[in-house]
């Protein structure tokens, strides 16, 4: 169904273009006759032109074309294209002259001379409109299969872009569900505690601190982003939880929040990892309140976000399960080529900073 529609476009396009030349042809012809005072009949001298000169010219393109079209790898190589060529010298060539003849009525040969003038006659009708149309064709077919091959070369690159941000979709789908389970883990530990000590009403009071944690995460589930507002007050609610199982201990001096942060995007449960990571490493590796610091603070076109802690040579080591700053950096990179995370010592503290593009 394609080759047939491709036939007649090229059929009825080419029909067209050599109207369109028989009528210049026939009229240049009316006017010439005109100047030169030989009468002439216009429609007489199109249908003469388009008989002598288009139809033929009209078969061999759309053969051609057609030929080409079905068989492209007949003019991959130079000498295939030497070779046809050869073959409508050999073929078409004279076809066309033998056909002109006869319209004209030069076929009643009487002598040698006749013969002659008949072939001087032929050699200049037909050869550069054969050889140009000829020339056009491969020109023709070689744009098209360039065209075909930049096209392919598009879908290609489209479809590839395409798969990857499905992979870094679902990759980050995969992250986000491993998260989720695990702040759960970890908030569920926190009111368990309070359960062992037997203190039912901070224990009640953490379950329904808990469904108002739960309730955001489920509803920052379904979005890519949120802003580092929302997630400012999230972690001051994950806190307030924490506080139940750490009472006064948990110190936490924020730093820096404003209005700049309810228009930074960022993805969701961005901070509670990070302030999680250094409860852990704070509060369960030694005695006595925290001293956990989480600033914000612009930098140009980016937004700075630190949480450090105390990092003491004394203190016992809690090497948790690497989830946390991993599963952010990951995060981060997917969500934007300028968000990142750098987390290490400086001196005695532990610092994990995020930086964040103002603008995504």
């Amino acid at each position: 169904m394609r080759a047939r529609w491709r036939f007649a476009k090229t059929l009825a396009s080419t029909v067209l273009l050599w109207t369109a030349i028989s009528a210049l042809g026939a009229l240049q012809t009316f006017s010439d006759n005109l100047r030169g005072g030989v009468g002439s009949h216009y429609p007489t001298l199109f249908v003469t032109w388009f008989i002598e000169y288009a139809l033929p010219l009209i078969v061999l393109i759309t053969g051609l074309s057609t030929v080409l079209a079905r068989w492209p790898t007949l003019i991959e190589r130079p000498r295939n294209v030497v070779a046809l060529l050869a073959g409508l010298v050999l073929v078409f060539q004279p076809a066309q002259w033998l056909y002109m003849a006869w319209l004209r009525g030069y076929l009643q040969i009487g002598s040698l001379a006749d013969l002659r003038d008949l072939l001087l006659k032929m050699l200049l009708v037909g050869w550069f409109s054969t050889s140009a149309t000829f020339a056009a064709i491969l020109a023709m077919h070689y744009w098209r299969r360039a065209r075909e091959r930049e096209l392919a070369w598009q879908r290609s690159q489209t479809d590839m872009l395409n798969l990857r941000l499905a992979l870094e979709e679902q990759r980050m789908l995969s992250l986000r569900a491993q998260l989720e389970p695990h702040f759960l883990f970890n908030a569920l530990n926190a009111i368990s505690a309070l359960v062992r000590d037997g203190d039912k009403k901070l224990a009640l009071g953490g379950i329904g601190g808990l469904s108002d944690l739960l309730r955001y995460a489920l509803s920052a589930s379904g979005r890519n982003t949120t802003t580092v507002a929302a997630e400012l007050q999230f972690v001051r609610d994950y806190l307030d939880l924490q506080r139940l199982r750490y009472g006064d201990r948990l110190r936490v001096h924020i730093e820096g929040d404003g209005d700049l942060l309810h228009d930074i995007e960022c993805p969701p449960l961005l901070l509670q990892p990070l302030v999680e990571n250094a409860l852990r490493h704070d509060l369960d590796c030694r005695e006595g309140p925290s001293d956990i610091t989480l600033s914000f603070m612009q930098d140009g076109e980016t937004l700075s976000i630190c949480v450090t802690n105390p990092a003491g040579a004394g203190a016992t080591p809690n090497p948790g399960t690497g989830l946390g700053l991993a599963n952010t950096r990951d995060r981060l990179r997917l969500m934007h080529p300028a968000a990142s995370l750098q987390a290490g010592l400086q001196g005695d503290r532990f610092v994990a900073e995020v930086r964040l593009p103002l603008t995504m």
